[in-house]
């Protein structure tokens, strides 16, 4: 990567007097929990909220703008949270919103989940979450306070653009496109993408995700409350590793199950941690960030795959990378067919923009050696699902 960008240097400098509050993370906590609001019943959420902001506060390496970062993440789910509850308390009908037959594009990151659910997306019969939705969700507002939140969502975008010139390089950002859950999910493993916190991963271990996917159902019901029911096209590789709460939650859900070769996914992936944390975090480790990610990725595939046998054969789609990734308009119609949705000469002909690269973005190039790692150990890591691949490529 090149050297940091002076508007990234510039705004740790206009931060720096503020940062010693991460020394006092409890006390930064409360202040956010009394602008944003806290639901009666609700005390478990915010500690384990309380517990994230202290040890993201305690990675040693954190910058201003890292930590900045922290308390936003904090408070937008907190926030976010305390809408959503008081939405329901004022109209408990959102609560009886069907959420029907929903598809989720899942998989490994890097395995081309962003071009599927983009296709998906096309359609005028599918809902697929925008980015400013996801991460203010709430009823439909009026136009100017739409427009507030679409506003607030392009200036998160341009920020990382601004701080990190080659993230979209690496997965461009729109406030007004569909983009994933993972912005709605409460508690995923992307803290990780921007701090060292081994205490949350260790925890992250052992949660149980059902109540992450009730209030991930809430979100949905929330946007479609008032509005247009379509069915629900949804995506988050971070999905892969709680295929069992996701269906506790969305029973007749069908996943659509992205793959590629880990050999690729790893690098490219770790690549896009690289590009995020250098925003947050200085010095980098990039051994680190390997080693952290091979584990983090080969246990969610692991999960993914111990879930899998449950899965009943009509809920689950199989996607190799070549449908999407080599001929978009060979693969795409395959696509539609497999979930039972029609494919349209309208939506052929939208199909150009959503796979064309993104303008005045390069290619993306990534090496194992980088992060320390080499094809064997990713090839350990995950024998088992390149066996489940093979089978997939061949069938």
């Amino acid at each position: 990567m090149s050297s940091t960008p002076l508007a990234l240097t510039l705004a740790n400098l206009l931060l720096r007097p503020g940062f010693g509050s991460r020394r006092i993370p409890d006390r930064t906590f409360d202040r956010l929990v009394a602008t944003s609001g806290q639901a009666d019943g609700d005390q478990r959420f915010v500690d384990d909220f309380r517990f994230l902001l202290r040890h993201w506060a305690g990675d040693e390496n954190l910058t201003p703008v890292g930590w900045l970062s922290a308390r936003g993440h904090v408070r937008r789910h907190l926030t976010n949270r305390a809408r959503i509850r008081r939405l329901i308390a004022e109209h408990p009908a959102i609560e009886r919103e069907p959420v029907e037959k929903p598809v989720f594009v899942v998989g490994l990151p890097r395995t081309a989940t962003t071009l599927t659910h983009g296709v998906l997306s096309l359609s005028d019969e599918h809902r697929c979450p925008l980015l400013w939705e996801l991460l203010t969700p709430d009823l439909d507002l009026p136009p100017e306070q739409r427009q507030k939140a679409i506003t607030a969502a392009r200036r998160m975008v341009g920020g990382i653009n601004l701080f990190a010139p080659g993230f979209r390089d690496v997965h461009p950002l729109r406030a007004e496109g569909p983009d994933e859950c993972t912005f709605a999910l409460p508690h995923t493993v992307m803290p990780l993408s921007q701090a060292r916190m081994p205490e949350y991963q260790a925890r992250h271990y052992e949660r149980d995700f059902v109540p992450d996917y009730r209030h991930l159902k809430q979100v949905f019901q929330v946007l479609q409350y008032g509005r247009p029911r379509r069915r629900w096209v949804l995506k988050s590789p971070m999905h892969i590793e709680n295929l069992d709460a996701l269906r506790t939650v969305f029973p007749d859900a069908t996943s659509v199950w992205t793959h590629r070769d880990p050999v690729a996914v790893v690098p490219s992936f770790c690549s896009l941690v690289e590009h995020g944390m250098a925003i947050t975090v200085r010095p980098l480790d990039l051994h680190g960030i390997g080693a952290t990610w091979l584990e983090l990725l080969s246990r969610s595939m692991a999960r993914g795959l111990a879930a899998r046998a449950a899965i009943p054969r009509e809920a689950l789609v199989d996607v190799p990378y070549s449908w999407l990734g080599s001929n978009p308009a060979t693969g795409a119609p395959k696509l539609y067919e497999s979930i039972g949705a029609r494919w349209t000469d309208a939506d052929a002909a939208r199909l150009p923009e959503v796979a064309a690269r993104p303008k005045d973005t390069r290619p993306h190039s990534y090496d194992l050696s980088r992060y320390g790692l080499t094809r064997a150990d990713v090839e350990s890591a995950f024998a088992d699902y390149n066996a489940l691949r093979a089978e997939v490529d061949r069938a």
